[in-house]
């Protein structure tokens, strides 16, 4: 063989070595993403952690095409999709971890039957929430979408009867929890409700329901990082009983895992 080729796949095997000791760096939200893998650190004493949490001017999916980390934990599959195709880039899922029921919140009202004409409805203002939000709102008989839209994103342009007359008002999602001061209902993220100190499976007026939902929490890396050892043994770890054995003690009900 070559001295060139030798020497390449030598080099090769050194570079491979090295990724596959290196720490795995994974961005991902404070709670509950970044929590369940802290923990994840505790138990998995073989794999080198470093969890990298995001704040709202992180993109981890930019993060993670540029390189600056191996995989991101945060996110749903169709936020995924629409995120690759606006940033031109293709990612890899390969592990499917919880379900962070969307809910709908007041600091005004205490009942959905209490909400009065013209109420403003604070709602995330990316695609694949917002089509969350206006579901979860029909789903509570506050408005009727038009038929024909069951299982295709949807927008207000979809609302067909708003029988309250609510003013949709479409806010960062990171900033939903603020909106509360303010709007009559706010839909947030389970994941902002939690770092917001509230507590979804007690204090939501309307929540998200885990079966069949198609918006569970994944790991999500690179093409080339699927088959990384540290990638899969990370995946192992999100999926298995001890992470939704954790899971479930740690936020009772708020965060549903998807292994039982």
């Amino acid at each position: 063989m070559d001295k060139k080729v030798i020497a390449a796949l030598a080099l090769f095997s050194l570079a491979s070595s090295y990724a596959s000791a290196a720490a795995l760096r994974v961005a991902a939200d404070p709670v509950p993403h970044s929590e369940i893998l802290n923990q994840i650190k505790q138990t998995d004493k073989k794999l080198d952690l470093q969890v990298i949490e995001l704040n709202g001017n992180l993109n981890a999916n930019e993060l993670l095409a540029r390189g600056d980390v191996d995989a991101n934990y945060f996110q749903h599959v169709p936020y995924l999709r629409d995120q690759e195709k606006a940033l031109g880039e293709k990612f890899a899922v390969v592990a499917t971890v919880h379900i962070e029921p969307l809910g709908i919140y007041s600091h005004k009202i205490k009942s959905l039957k209490d909400v009065p004409q013209g109420a403003q409805v604070a709602v995330p203002n990316n695609v694949t929430n917002l089509s969350r939000a206006l579901y979860l709102l029909q789903a509570n008989g506050l408005i009727k979408l038009k038929s024909g839209s069951a299982g295709s994103l949807v927008t207000t342009a979809d609302i067909s009867d708003n029988p309250h007359q609510l003013k949709i008002i479409e806010i960062e999602a990171p900033q939903l929890p603020r909106a509360l001061d303010d709007a009559t209902l706010a839909i947030i993220n389970g994941n902002y409700a939690l770092q917001a100190g509230l507590v979804p499976s007690k204090d939501a007026l309307g929540l998200e329901q885990a079966k069949d939902n198609p918006y569970a929490n994944v790991l999500v890396t690179t093409p080339k990082l699927a088959h990384d050892p540290r990638i899969l043994e990370l995946a192992k770890d999100l999926e298995s009983k001890q992470t939704a054995e954790f899971i479930n003690q740690q936020y009772k009900g708020s965060v549903i895992p998807v292994h039982q």
